[in-house]
């Protein structure tokens, strides 16, 4: 299987999403004829065309049976019966809607059951879900990642009145996702494009370590002036090598503050998923003997664990800054000790045992730590 990388510098949109895939690779003609079979009136095109110089693929969804609003037992129903899409599309896609659903079930206070699709139950929104999701089958996509997202701003018309932007169903989606704003003041980002990454993506950040076998680009309706409307789909093959990701680093100088604090902020810090949080010593000003507190943390994290540094520790402010973090391809094995089980985290530049692992079995056994872990090096060089 393949992994897709979605790069939404510039926003993403149902239709966006399947001409990227298109202009990737995937059989046209193939996904069109799956789509007839949704029955839904629609009749379906691309179109070669460039965006601020760009070559890009633009999916077009003409006519179709129009309704008001659909529920969405009636889309569900629309994609299981369609004969020419696969379990695993009719999966995805459903997917895809049920996330969509629970978005506007918690926005509007309505049981998922009673949700009004309006926008996004209409056909276009249902053929660019489908196409999708097809897209993906038909490039044998097993692994999407997406990087940070750009939902742009101002407001936005619906059926609910105008709206800000990120739309309600687009921020509920994105919730503990990087995002920004960038560029012209419209919607960038549909809720339709939201909720296929925000369901089938495995992680946003950076491009993961791959090898790149295609590029394609999906256009976006309109054309502006300062960027190409456009979402870019990388292809390929995961490879072993070192992984680079966007990390973010928050920094604090503290100069009054008692071990017993900054020990408590720290394992705070870890509970709430920093990737790593170290405290180093400092002369500060006035002599002041004092404390470095430096948290490394996934964007999209980086907001709830500034907000824990500034409760529980005395400082007054915060620096926060992107960072390149290099991460050596690894996998786990369990080993067989004389004290129990111990995982191994292995690299091409040998294994080391967990420390929780053998930490708990020394205190369980009654023996000291360092004998367990020369116990779980042990056993791993015996077995591999």
């Amino acid at each position: 299987m393949k992994t897709c990388y979605f790069d939404a510098f510039s926003g993403i949109s149902g239709d966006m999403t399947v001409g990227a895939l298109i202009d990737a690779g995937a059989d046209g003609a193939a996904l069109l004829d799956a789509l007839d079979s949704l029955n839904l009136g629609a009749t379906y095109s691309f179109e070669k065309t460039k965006r601020r110089g760009i070559g890009a693929t633009k999916f077009h969804v003409i006519g179709g049976e129009q309704k008001a609003h659909r529920h969405l037992p009636h889309i569900v129903k629309i994609i299981e019966n369609a004969t020419r899409l696969s379990e695993q599309t009719k999966q995805r896609s459903i997917a895809v809607f049920n996330a969509l659903g629970a978005a506007e079930s918690k926005i509007h206070h309505q049981p998922l059951e009673k949700v009004h699709f309006h926008e996004v139950g209409a056909v276009d929104s249902i053929s660019d879900i489908v196409g999708a999701c097809y897209g993906l089958e038909l490039l044998q996509i097993g692994e999407i990642y997406c990087s940070p997202i750009n939902v742009g701003s101002g407001t936005v018309e619906t059926d609910h009145g105008t709206l800000p932007v990120p739309a309600p169903a687009t921020a509920e989606l994105l919730v503990n996702k990087p995002v920004y704003s960038k560029g012209p003041e419209m919607e960038l980002t549909t809720p339709t494009g939201a909720a296929i990454v925000a369901t089938l993506a495995v992680r946003f950040g950076a491009m993961p370590a791959m090898t790149i076998e295609s590029t394609g680009f999906g256009a976006g309706t309109k054309e502006f002036p300062m960027q190409a409307n456009v979402l870019r789909a990388v292809i390929g093959a995961r490879t072993t090598a070192v992984e680079s990701t966007t990390v973010m680093v928050i920094e604090a100088n503290i100069d009054d503050s008692t071990p017993q604090v900054l020990g408590y902020a720290m394992d705070r810090l870890f509970a709430a998923g920093a990737l790593d949080v170290t405290i180093q010593p400092l002369l500060m000003k006035k002599n002041r003997p004092g404390s470095l507190l430096s948290v490394i943390a996934n964007p999209a994290d980086q907001e709830s664990l500034a907000k824990i540094v500034l409760e529980e520790t005395t400082t007054l402010g915060l620096r926060m800054f992107a960072a390149e973090r290099r991460v050596q391809a690894r996998s786990e094995i369990v080993v067989e000790t004389a004290y129990g089980k111990v995982r191994m985290k292995v690299t091409s530049q040998g294994a080391s045992p967990e420390y929780d692992d053998c930490r708990a079995l020394a205190a369980a056994q009654g023996v000291p730590l360092r004998k367990v872990l020369a116990e779980a090096q042990f056993a791993y060089l015996k077995e591999f």
